[in-house]
């Protein structure tokens, strides 16, 4: 491992993963961000936008919260350059498959047979439970809970403190809000609210 990383994202959760990254034996930490305003974060220097990452010798990682834009920045980069973190609090399965550019927070748990694909963050205190497959790009967040046998797509967001119950599966570009129970399949993409969840129409404003 090299003992280098950057981080691409300046921000709150770019934090988190430094941390993480510390804890894991990273002893330089730097970020690229692409504005111009920001010089540090969480004590670490900004040393230049994310189209520098190319020029510096180092593992990196995207610490940004945005599904679709962490994916089209990690594309981007080689998969021999990309880290994957686990907090050394989470308790992972032996065999849980861990995917490039993955963060794994402090006090996760991820049980066995668990698959987690690239991209993903795995929030504070989330657990995943046996044989999941979880997709590229996703968010577990803070406090939510897969139960056994659940398969969730591509760029999907499970709000705080979400359950998903056995055997459920839940489609591409899906929002679960926070504190939502999902008891069914969700075959369309949207945002679900509610125990147990329902679809909700979101108006965007002009």
């Amino acid at each position: 491992m090299s003992k280098k990383l950057v981080i691409i994202g300046a921000s709150g959760h770019g934090k988190v993963v430094a941390d993480i990254a510390k804890k894991t034996g990273y002893h330089e930490i730097v970020f690229l961000d692409d504005n111009e305003n920001i010089h540090e974060c969480g004590g670490y220097p900004v040393v230049g936008r994310s189209h520098e990452v190319e020029t510096i010798n180092a593992d990196v990682i995207v610490g940004i919260g945005n599904a679709s834009i962490r994916k089209r920045i990690q594309k981007s980069i080689p998969e021999r350059k990309m880290a994957t973190l686990i907090h050394p609090s989470a308790v992972v399965a032996e065999d849980a498959i861990i995917g490039e550019g993955t963060v794994i927070m402090a006090g996760v748990v991820v049980n066995p047979s668990v698959r987690i694909g690239k991209g993903c963050i795995i929030n504070t205190c989330a657990s995943i439970d046996h044989d999941c497959n979880v997709g590229d790009y996703i968010h577990v967040s803070v406090g939510s809970h897969l139960c056994g046998t659940v398969s969730v797509d591509d760029e999907t967001w499970i709000g705080a403190g979400a359950i998903v119950s056995n055997n459920i599966s839940i489609c591409s570009k899906s929002m679960i809000g926070a504190g939502g129970v999902v008891i069914c399949d969700i075959k369309e993409s949207g945002t679900y609210v509610g125990v147990p969840t329902r679809r909700i129409n979101i108006r965007k404003s002009i």
